[in-house]
């Protein structure tokens, strides 16, 4: 049997110990509740797929009720989700398995559809650069103080509910981002501006966070940080900005650093001439203050053992613990030969993806190599959903979603 880094136990410079590097990403499953509570659907999704992994991020969380993103989210903005967070995640912690609730504000990534009549919120009133996305109502600096706090106030309610930590959501085009963003951040203010100025509102969030930690946690709770490294539009985030970003991250009062990529070894979105992944420039910009997880296109045993070889500390399975709830247990036993790379139609119930989900994953085109998928289309589509089966490859990370997800 081989012996795998990935499958090495982790000390976390908190104390915090897990029992393998491998990561469950937080993924859009869209199977909450329409207000927000845990449903009957996340708690089985949840179940298949703890036990065997290192830590298990959970989907996404709203902060406040003006920060959700789209339907099926999960909640976190008012006391009374506790309970259902709580066995969330006891669900999530089976086998020994370590629960991070991952939590967001969307901003102008979200619509009035969604928000129920109300209109997003974001730095600046700029729309996002897609096509049918709404001019947001720029932030006030009130509005910016309060969801600072209600980051705090998250982080509180999921150190109550029993989670192993919280992971704050600074990717994927949400609020944090569009701070950071110098397409959707305009002002001219504390919160705006300069690049340093445009590190503010995520260092208030991390802070708000930490000291929820330090009132309400013991001394194991973990605080992780996601990232993406770049952005297409112009204006918009370039790497020489993000690089000096983390330099502040990895000072914080946080215990790892998630960047976010639709391919773990991407390089420069923007500098063809740049040869190295951008996930080693980071490795190399953090300098041993943080451990990293690295995410994007990771299926195989050998594709999780690169990421270890070149010094990451943690791999994160995307897609591939949609396809194969139990990868790292069939790893573990010697039993690679049994690992899913493709999806039976016909399973779907039995892996927890649920019509919502297969939706979603057919919008943004994710491929989760449906077994017969050059059959005809009525052939896969009488069991589930419309499901397009193309990759979009890069832009994944643009979508706000897979892999990363969120």
């Amino acid at each position: 049997m081989v012996s795998y880094k990935f499958l090495q136990p982790y000390t976390f410079k908190n104390g915090a110990q897990v029992k393998n590097r491998v990561v469950i990403p937080p993924m859009t499953i869209q199977s909450s509740l329409e207000d927000g509570s845990v449903s009957r659907d996340d708690l089985f999704y949840a179940g298949l797929r703890a036990g065997g992994v290192g830590m298990f991020i959970s989907p996404v969380a709203n902060v406040t009720d003006n920060g959700k993103g789209f339907e099926g989210e999960l909640s976190v903005a008012d006391d009374r989700f506790i309970p259902g967070l709580a066995k969330l995640a006891a669900t999530m912690k089976k086998g020994g398995t370590k629960a991070i609730l991952q939590i967001f504000h969307a901003g102008r990534m979200s619509n009035s559809k969604v928000l129920r009549g109300t209109q997003p919120v974001s730095a600046s009133a700029v729309a996002a650069p897609r096509e049918g996305m709404e001019t947001p109502r720029e932030l006030s600096e009130i509005e910016i103080e309060q969801i600072i706090k209600a980051f705090g106030e998250a982080t509180r309610r999921a150190i109550q509910a029993g989670f192993d930590g919280v992971e704050i959501h600074g990717a994927n085009t949400y609020l944090i981002q569009q701070f950071f963003s110098p397409h959707s951040n305009r002002r001219t203010d504390h919160w705006g501006g300069s690049v340093e100025k445009r590190m503010n509102f995520g260092l208030a969030v991390v802070q708000a966070a930490h000291r929820a930690v330090a009132k309400y946690a013991g001394d194991h709770f973990m605080l992780g940080y996601r990232i993406s490294p770049e952005e297409i539009e112009e204006p918009g985030i370039r790497l020489a900005d993000t690089l000096q970003f983390i330099d502040e991250l990895a000072d914080q009062p946080l215990d790892y650093l998630h960047v976010s990529m639709g391919n773990v070894w991407r390089k420069s979105l923007n500098d063809d001439s740049e040869k190295r992944p951008t996930i080693l420039r980071i490795k190399k910009q953090v300098h041993n203050r943080l451990p990293i997880i690295g995410v994007g296109s990771v299926e195989t045993p050998a594709d999780a053992e690169k990421v270890m070889d070149e010094g990451i500390d943690f791999v994160a399975l995307g897609r591939e613990s949609l396809r194969e709830p139990q990868w790292v247990e069939k790893v573990a036993r010697g039993h690679e030969d049994a690992i899913r790379y493709q999806v039976d139609p016909d399973a779907l119930d039995e892996l927890g993806l649920n019509p919502a989900l297969m939706d979603f994953l057919g919008k943004i085109g994710t491929d989760l190599r449906f077994i017969g998928a050059d059959r005809e289309k009525s052939q896969v589509t009488a069991s589930f959903l419309t499901v397009k089966f193309h990759e979009l490859g890069e832009i994944m990370s643009k979508v706000g979603w897979f892999i990363n997800t969120h």
